[in-house]
């Protein structure tokens, strides 16, 4: 049953829902204007001003609306990122600088810090957005309350132990062990600042949007589930951060969001003038829109590559040899030349390039097929007559599940899968939608493989889920069994000094790829964005997520 869930209505809202509407009223005629193009501007002044409306088309809006429990996600951290704000902002090359946050320093060893917060700055329910706040926000990140559904923020460190108000304006912040990466992590997408009241409420409270209060530069004006949320300019709003050269109020008035499954469909409204933004449009028609003048951004995130961590405790992958076999038999050129074009590139470790400490190791897993043949005949696997390995009467079978917040996921699994095939694996593939992946896929230990990429802001972040150490996510089944891994995680963790922990970082990434622990596939290009190309000055933070609060409309 769908559940409808709505705040106040104005007449700025109802003309924004009327404009979604209509891209589902106008489907048939979006799909066949790929010839039309975009709408022209005329009389632009170049310079930002207030007013107008804008529809971004999405592919899912997630299953709950729980701050902690949402916060992480590909779709609703879009809406996140305008409903509330951060301590601290992070860029796409991973410079921080101040938001709500002023300054801060830290002691010799990184186990404490100190934020000084700006002053005045308020929720829009009025409440203010001080020390006590911040205090109750990096409690709920760091801990949850798991026993009432709201789950801790994953990537939140793990050595956090407490913090306290010193004054009105000054939180100190203590942690159990050096953490280094404590306040890039603060401005990561799951750490946004929500207001106590909507903290103070039971999950199920929480799961109603229109019930979680941010201090952002946008409110939820109006939701239903399943289907859109409009957000509304918040008048007052005075604090954003000066890095991206704005700090009044949104220029937009009202910003909707509209579910639209079929990325064709979200396609063509956009070439039809029906809507102003196409989420992950296949990257194969990404130059036709080029050439028809609209703005298409290919966000790099900071984080992990695309690729496949491996269960060491599952067959076939609990024997190293068919691990290394797996990551050769996989040729990332043809990936690449494909399913993708000149904006993304091949992976060279199983982190991204433009992490500051990521080093190239793609010698180890190169595509090999005659080196990844003979590591499937030394672990004793033998060709079949219908060209399947078999070994002691098992075949050699795997099934890869296609991440549905990749809108490439599927078509990659299908030439892995091909490829995988001529060395002698029986490949299937399994795909669902984004809640039944979550439900089936999604941390299920049973899975011998899980297709997986994922965001961070500082690379400190990553010892927490290798393995299962202060609950850590124990990505590749190898709980404390590899004292090695258990020795490079603790370095990059416990690091008080920045090149201690590069070096560290480059140890980690060749011992975990020599090991076959993770396949990588691609760099990451998550977010994909077809845009009208009156829509101007769009800002894109650390993780890819796209910024419409410095964003305006050319008349």
């Amino acid at each position: 049953m769908t559940t409808t869930r709505t705040g106040r209505w104005t007449g700025r809202t109802r003309r924004a829902v009327q404009a979604a509407v209509g891209v589902l009223a106008t489907v048939t005629l979006a799909a066949g204007c790929a010839a039309g193009g975009p709408a022209q501007s005329g009389g632009s002044t170049g310079e930002p001003h207030d007013g107008g409306d804008i529809v971004f088309l999405i592919d899912s809006l997630g299953d709950t609306w729980i701050p902690n429990n949402s916060s992480i996600s590909s779709f609703q951290g879009h809406i996140w990122g305008h409903v509330a704000d951060k301590l601290v902002y992070v860029d796409q090359e991973g410079t921080v600088s101040p938001w709500i946050a002023e300054s801060w320093e830290q002691n010799d060893d990184a186990t404490q810090f100190t934020l000084h917060l700006k002053d005045g700055v308020t929720f829009s329910d009025g409440s203010p957005l001080d020390a006590p706040a911040v205090v109750q926000n990096l409690d709920t990140w760091a801990f949850g309350r798991p026993d009432e559904g709201i789950s801790p923020v994953g990537l939140f460190p793990k050595t956090y132990d407490r913090a306290e108000a010193v004054d009105a304006t000054t939180v100190r912040v203590h942690f159990d062990a050096p953490t280094l990466g404590f306040v890039p992590t603060l401005g990561y997408h799951g750490s946004i600042l929500i207001s106590p009241k909507t903290l103070d409420r039971p999950a199920e409270e929480q799961a109603d949007l229109s019930n979680d209060i941010g201090s952002g530069p946008f409110v939820v004006e109006s939701w239903k589930e399943g289907d859109s949320v409009v957000l509304t300019k918040r008048e007052d709003y005075d604090w954003g951060p000066e890095a991206v050269g704005h700090t009044g109020p949104a220029y937009l008035d009202s910003i909707t969001y509209k579910l639209v499954a079929e990325s064709s469909t979200r396609a063509g409204a956009v070439q039809a003038g029906q809507a102003d933004v196409a989420y992950n449009v296949p990257p194969q028609e990404l130059a036709s829109f080029k050439d028809q003048g609209f703005v298409v951004d290919v966000p790099r995130y900071l984080g992990f590559v695309n690729g496949y961590r491996l269960n060491t405790r599952v067959a076939p992958f609990d024997d190293v040899l068919v691990r290394q076999a797996f990551q050769h038999g996989i040729d990332r050129d043809e990936i690449l030349s494909t399913v993708y074009t000149e904006d993304w590139s091949a992976a060279e470790s199983l982190i991204q390039s433009n992490v500051p400490e990521a080093t190239d190791h793609s010698a180890e897993f190169a595509y090999d097929p005659e080196l990844a043949a003979s590591l499937l005949d030394d672990a004793g696997w033998e060709e079949g007559p219908d060209g399947v390995r078999t070994k002691d009467g098992d075949r050699l079978e795997l099934t890869l599940y296609p991440n549905p917040y990749l809108a490439t996921s599927k078509a990659i699994d299908e030439l892995v899968a091909q490829q995988l095939g001529e060395l002698g694996f029986d490949v299937g593939i399994q795909a669902y939608d984004v809640v039944t992946y979550g439900e089936r896929v999604s941390d299920n230990t049973s899975l011998s493989n899980y297709e997986v990429t994922r965001s961070f802001i500082d690379v400190g972040t990553v010892a927490s889920i290798l393995t299962d150490a202060s609950n850590g996510e124990d990505w590749f089944g190898l709980g404390e069994s590899d004292p090695r891994t258990n020795d490079l995680r603790d370095a990059v963790a416990q690091a008080t000094d920045l090149d201690e922990r590069a070096k560290a970082v480059d140890e980690l990434q060749a011992y975990l790829l020599q090991e076959a622990y993770f396949a990588p596939l691609t760099q990451i290009v998550q977010r994909i964005y077809v845009q009208n190309p009156r829509l101007q000055d769009v800002t894109y933070n650390g993780v890819a997520y796209a910024s419409y609060y410095t964003a305006w409309l050319e008349d």
